[in-house]
């Protein structure tokens, strides 16, 4: 396990976008049938999400919620020192696509930028390298834009994957300030990195003729190389045995305690994993928001989309410590205590 420490670092304001269009999954009755579709619906907790066009990326949705943070904050955008962008579905594969957005925001030639891909688990990582860098002499804010577009990248035929994803950007400013401690436990397991998978499109396995062609897989779902593969019940099996020890390690190590945390903020994943946690860890519900009902899994941007969509008012209001847990391909998974000093929380922005 790494474990981070910062103080006099924070999150001081955070923005979400999310696209226009609303998909139902009563509309996948035709590839999971009523019955079987009612099950899933009732066991995952996903009845909609949005989902963006074939000309809209993360990108594009993350500039969205910048674009309002900046309103939202009266930021000069020459004091963003660094741009970190995290999704899984960039704009090329050649060139990164953080340096693009820093000269599409207007901000600084000094402006330093970053990628970073880690899926589900991706927000915490990469909020813990934010603070980092906000922690070093001569850096005062970091731009943390963090969204994906699953939708483009998960196939409508595959009957485990399309009733999950949904599409969003967000935006997290973090900076130097009157902030409290701030504690990150990171963990990985490589050996399963097999079970949340696209095959093709790497050097390991390159794209051809053969791989982009969509062809029927295990149980009748339909996928092309170039898509998302999720073996359920080892990702189901994984996150149970983790996520809660970590959650538990991490109360212990800070003396917290699950009274002492306003809201734990889990990475939406699905309705019965979350209520797992929360009924083995013994949290009240009222201290576990949810957002996939409406707007799905959305990988690595669902606890940056909960905050805005489900506890803008309560973090506004008066100092807050929020518990952060997230989870997923690689395999890894992440947990974060943080106290929110009041973040500037933006109105969710449509595309």
């Amino acid at each position: 396990m790494a474990r981070l420490e910062f103080y006099n670092v924070g999150v001081k304001a955070i923005a979400a976008c999310v696209p226009k269009h609303v998909r139902s999954n009563n509309q996948l009755e035709n590839l999971l049938g009523s019955t079987e579709l009612e099950k899933v619906i009732q066991s995952i907790g996903i009845r909609e999400m949005r989902q963006v066009s074939k000309a809209t990326t993360p990108s594009d949705l993350c500039c969205a919620a910048a674009e309002r943070l900046f309103l939202d904050n009266s930021i000069n955008k020459d004091e963003i020192d660094v741009v970190l962008f995290l999704s899984q579905n960039g704009d090329y594969k050649i060139p990164a696509t953080s340096p693009a957005i820093q000269h599409r925001l207007g901000l600084s030639t000094s402006t330093a930028c970053l990628d970073l891909t880690l899926a589900c688990s991706g927000y915490i990582y990469a909020l813990s390298t934010a603070f980092a860098y906000a922690s070093i002499p001569g850096i005062k804010n970091v731009l943390l834009l963090v969204g994906e577009t699953f939708s483009q990248i998960v196939s409508e035929r595959d009957k485990v994957n399309a009733p999950l994803y949904g599409d969003a950007g967000t935006a997290t400013l973090i900076s130097k300030g009157n902030f409290g401690p701030s504690i990150f436990q990171l963990y990985s397991d490589g050996s399963g990195a097999d079970s949340i998978k696209i095959e093709a499109g790497g050097a390991r396995c390159p794209a051809d003729s053969e791989n982009v062609i969509t062809k029927e897989k295990e149980d009748g779902n339909f996928r092309s190389g170039h898509q998302l593969y999720m073996d359920g019940l080892e990702v189901f099996n994984f996150t149970l045995r983790v996520v809660p020890k970590s959650v538990k390690d991490a109360l212990a190590e800070t003396g917290e305690s699950v009274d002492s945390i306003d809201f734990f903020v889990f990475h939406q994943a699905n309705r019965f994993m979350i209520d797992f946690f929360a009924k083995k860890l013994k949290i009240p519900t009222e201290k576990v928001p949810i957002s996939l009902d409406t707007f799905g899994n959305v990988s690595s941007a669902t606890i940056p989309l909960t905050l805005v969509t489900r506890l803008k008012n309560e973090l506004v209001d008066s100092d807050k410590k929020v518990l952060m847990s997230a989870f997923g391909a690689g395999l890894s998974w992440g947990t974060a205590i943080l106290e929110m000093n009041c973040p500037v929380v933006s109105e969710l922005v449509e595309l």
